[in-house]
């Protein structure tokens, strides 16, 4: 885990950072198509897929579903107000995955996250406390690709069921599919790390 979205831009595949126990649930691409992956930044590909992976600008196969969503779910130990706090709380985002939060995270607020060799804006469109946080941000330079982020909590025992989805990826225009793969994995890798800080109190990030 390094830099911005689980990774750094322009790295190769990063690797996933060891959590205290194995997590439970999957990431998966759904909407009009669908991709699994087991555990943290593990990702396997269902559907038709074109078969050169994320290169830019490949050609995809007539018929193929061109919109791609990433779902992932976890099962954390904390409370869904613990669990929502991290997501909607400046110091407690920081905790856990930018090293940097300028501005505020309420509901109409543009804030940046700063990484250390990256950084993004979110822009947060809702706030229902303590079931649902959501927020969009822009996956290329000239902000041609933005997305919508859904965190969602369900109390489950004395624990939280949380589902984050992503999307929708247009995989059939340039970067469409790289930002794709980016987004399972690195936010396969964020969860980890926000697990890691709600359930153990660790930080499982890489330090420069």
């Amino acid at each position: 885990m390094a830099d911005g979205r689980g990774r750094a831009k322009g790295a190769g595949p990063a690797e996933a950072p060891a959590a205290p126990e194995s997590d439970a649930g999957a990431g998966t691409g759904t909407g009009t198509g669908a991709g699994a992956g087991a555990g943290a930044g593990a990702v396997a590909g269902a559907g038709s897929v074109p078969a050169e992976g994320g290169v830019t600008g490949t050609t995809i196969p007539r018929g193929t579903q061109t919109l791609r969503t990433v779902a992932i779910e976890r099962r954390l130990n904390a409370t869904p107000d613990r669990v929502i706090r991290c997501w909607t709380d400046p110091d407690e985002l920081m905790r856990w995955f930018p090293v940097r939060v300028d501005g505020s995270l309420a509901v109409g607020a543009r804030t940046t996250l700063v990484w250390p060799r990256e950084q993004v804006w979110w822009e947060v469109t809702g706030l229902m406390t303590p079931t649902r946080f959501t927020f969009r941000w822009p996956w290329d330079a000239d902000e041609t690709l933005v997305t919508n982020v859904t965190v969602s909590l369900e109390a489950e025992g004395s624990g939280t069921r949380i589902l984050l989805t992503d999307g929708p990826f247009p995989i059939d225009r340039p970067g469409g599919l790289d930002a794709w793969a980016e987004a399972l994995e690195g936010w396969g890798e964020a969860l980890t790390l926000l697990r890691g800080y709600v359930d153990f109190s660790v930080d499982l990030r890489d330090r420069p």
